[in-house]
């Protein structure tokens, strides 16, 4: 106990003294520059902040942005999680998919927004954005957990003759959790960025990226850093939300990997 609370000043001294120099940097550079619409300080940016609190929009604008991605990530991990244990399960599945799950990680953003805009309408492009970029995570975190399942484990099961369903919850299930909330956990501020983007690019109205995109057509530095900050902040909760929400979940499939090893010799 006493270790613990010797850590916790230190952490405490850690982010402050990092605060210190990031802010630091920030007013020396906006001193040094010297023009506000290029380079706005950290005052004038808190005070623009302060501003934009005060207002009934700003909440409703960020909690429409917060809802759409929110929708958009939980659809990814739901049909990346599915699609990935099938083709973990299956070559053939295997090798229809993964040109497909390479191409969508591995093209850029920005095209798939602009067709999207051409397919869907304007309002539902950063729910579908941020499912696009989410499930290949998805998908390739659960194959990757379920394809380092112990070997020795599969043997055993096949001695003591278990069917498919007790391998996937004894053996698969235990083995693609950690990876699998590893993805999901990655895929969180991918999927924020990328649907913050798409409501930037498509202009959709009432949302963190159109604000966003009003700031920068009206030179209005302050309260465009003040919107790049809000986002951070979101992102940060959106991560610190999800994560705990798949600790709750998954907290009972981990604890069951070693079921199958203390009841083996029974």
């Amino acid at each position: 106990m006493q270790v613990k609370l010797k850590k916790v000043p230190k952490k405490i001294l850690n982010a402050s003294l990092a605060l210190a120099f990031w802010l630091g940097l920030w007013l020396i550079l906006s001193k040094k520059i010297g023009i506000e619409l290029l380079f706005p300080s950290p005052l004038s940016v808190a005070v623009t902040l302060r501003e934009m609190l005060t207002q009934k929009e700003f909440y409703s604008v960020c909690l429409r942005s917060f809802f759409r991605i929110t929708v958009g990530y939980m659809l990814g991990i739901a049909s990346g999680g599915i699609l990935g244990s099938l083709i973990s399960f299956s070559e053939i599945l295997k090798s229809i998919f993964k040109p497909f799950l390479t191409a969508v990680k591995t093209t850029p953003v920005v095209s798939f927004i602009i067709l999207a805009l051409i397919w869907i309408e304007r309002d539902g492009v950063p729910v579908f954005i941020t499912f696009l970029m989410v499930m290949p995570i998805a998908a390739a975190g659960i194959l990757t957990g379920i394809n380092s399942a112990d070997s020795e484990l599969l043997e055993m099961a096949d001695a003591y003759k278990f069917g498919f369903g007790k391998k996937l919850k004894y053996i698969y299930l235990p083995s693609a959790v950690p990876s699998f909330a590893s993805a999901c956990e990655t895929a969180i501020g991918l999927g924020w960025k990328a649907g913050v983007a798409a409501e930037v690019i498509c202009m959709s109205r009432g949302t963190v990226g159109y604000a966003l995109k009003n700031s920068q057509v009206y030179m209005e530095t302050a309260e465009l850093f003040a919107w790049t900050g809000i986002i951070i902040v979101i992102s940060l909760v959106l991560e610190k939300l999800f994560v705990s929400l798949f600790e709750l979940i998954f907290k009972k499939a981990v604890k069951k990997g070693g079921y199958f090893i203390e009841h083996s010799g029974k």
